[in-house]
């Protein structure tokens, strides 16, 4: 389930997690970010706890659209180890996105059982 973090929590839940955490940055005013919401519900049901999806409202947060230079939402990005490795910006329709999440986190099984 994607679960709301502000700035003041970010550095906990997303930058001192010990797994891979999917941060939603979106906005109230964004249809595209609730039109994404139940592909996203369903990426985390497909992962469980191989991954952690959190979501920022970049409206108010606007220290962290900052740092991550958001240029539009809604944009996800993927953090390991408290560093962003892989960010989808560019969300085409429903079908690309779930492809695109799920080729995002086969990569990073790949590269940890690599490592």
């Amino acid at each position: 389930m994607t679960y709301p973090i502000e700035e003041s929590r970010f550095a906990e839940e997303v930058l001192g997690a010990n797994v891979p955490v999917l941060v939603n940055f979106w906005a109230p005013w964004c249809g595209l970010c609730r039109l994404i919401e139940p592909l996203l519900h369903q990426f985390q049901r497909d992962w469980g706890p191989q991954v952690k999806l959190v979501s920022v409202n970049a409206d108010d947060n606007l220290k962290l659209a900052n740092t991550y230079r958001l240029t539009q939402l809604p944009t996800l990005i993927l953090f390991e180890n408290g560093q962003p490795v892989d960010r989808l910006d560019a969300i085409g329709g429903r079908e690309e996105m779930r492809r695109a999440l799920n080729a995002l986190m086969l990569k990073r099984l790949k590269a940890f059982s690599t490592s």
